[in-house]
């Protein structure tokens, strides 16, 4: 008689970041290179038919959950459905656009296992070629108080960094910081500090869930063996803007920002929060790309960038807010 098989430590959830196009690249790449035992749930919301079928077919052929919801969904949202779904001791999130490597999730689990850390980070690179350069690789992430006054410190560490050439100086080690392109939570943190903040509709929710481990008195580890890339846009498939444009609207940034400034009892001139809020409008525009080459052609690269800023920006601010209301 076979021995039953252990259950799994840990919950793979992969959930949608800021678009659809790369949810096969992505989902393919897990499926493919995934070797550690674990359970995976798949958080799908209001993806187009063909990424839909895509995802019932593979959620058939694959035995994986798929739980799909007929509208977008905030990341925080997607998390929550996510690991309340869960009921391995560890739970790790994963964004539709991440590409994961080779032993990826043993070296995770491993480090959370050795070490007791409550939140483990990958080497976090971005776009291609994969595992190229840099996007994170542990960080700051605290508040500093200074005559009264409460200010955000964050920043990551090794960014736009070649992976080849840092790789023999990095080690396994405690940082302050973690992002949730991929990030394992020992899943009773959720006990601990609650369920992740879904005011934080589009923004600063890795900050948060940072500073409130941190509060709580937990650890925070950063494992270099464990490597991830994350895709940006460009390109954009046709039926990526709509998500894209809501996920990072106007009224989601402006509310995001505001209830992670009041939570933590930031000043409103916050520095770090200023700039992320010009970084969240420079984000969203990159949807108007096409536009802009467009212009660049028919009017010269000089006078089309003035006129983006000065005139498509601000109108693309204005039926931004209008549609999402």
């Amino acid at each position: 008689m076979k021995a039953e098989a252990a259950t799994p430590a840990v919950t793979v959830v992969i959930v949608p970041r800021e678009r659809f196009s790369e949810t096969e690249h992505s989902l393919e790449s897990v499926l493919e290179r995934t070797k550690c035992p674990h359970q995976l749930i798949y958080v799908d919301g209001g993806s187009p038919a063909r990424v839909r079928r895509y995802l019932e077919n593979r959620a058939v052929s694959r035995g994986f959950r798929l739980m799909r919801e007929d509208r977008f969904l905030m990341p925080n949202q997607a998390r929550n459905i996510g690991w309340q779904a869960a009921s391995t001791p560890y739970v790790v999130f994963v964004d539709n656009d991440v590409v994961v490597s080779a032993g990826w999730l043993d070296a995770l689990l491993r480090c959370a296992e050795e070490t007791g850390a409550w939140l483990v980070s990958p080497t976090i690179c971005i776009g291609t070629p994969l595992a190229g350069e840099v996007h994170m690789a542990g960080g700051r992430a605290c508040i500093h108080v200074q005559n009264g006054r409460r200010t955000l410190s964050e920043k990551h560490r090794y960014a736009g960094q070649s992976l080849a050439q840092i790789r023999p100086s990095m080690r396994r080690e405690p940082t302050e910081l973690v992002e949730f392109h991929t990030v394992l939570v020992r899943r009773d943190v959720f006990q601990r500090v609650g369920s992740l903040d879904e005011r934080l509709m589009s923004t600063r929710e890795h900050v948060d869930l940072s500073l409130a481990v941190q509060e709580a008195g937990g650890s925070i580890y950063f494992e270099p063996d464990s490597v991830v890339t994350y895709i940006p846009p460009p390109p954009f498939a046709w039926f990526d803007y709509p998500f894209f444009l809501r996920r990072w609207s106007e009224s989601w940034n402006i509310a995001s920002l505001r209830h992670f400034r009041a939570k933590w009892r930031l000043g409103h001139d916050d520095p770090q929060l200023a700039d992320q809020a010009c970084w969240l409008r420079e984000h969203r525009h990159i949807a108007l790309a096409p536009m802009s080459r467009a212009l660049s052609g028919f009017l010269g690269e000089r006078f089309a960038a003035t006129l983006s800023q000065r005139v498509v920006a601000p109108i693309e601010i204005a039926l931004n807010k209008a549609l999402v209301r």
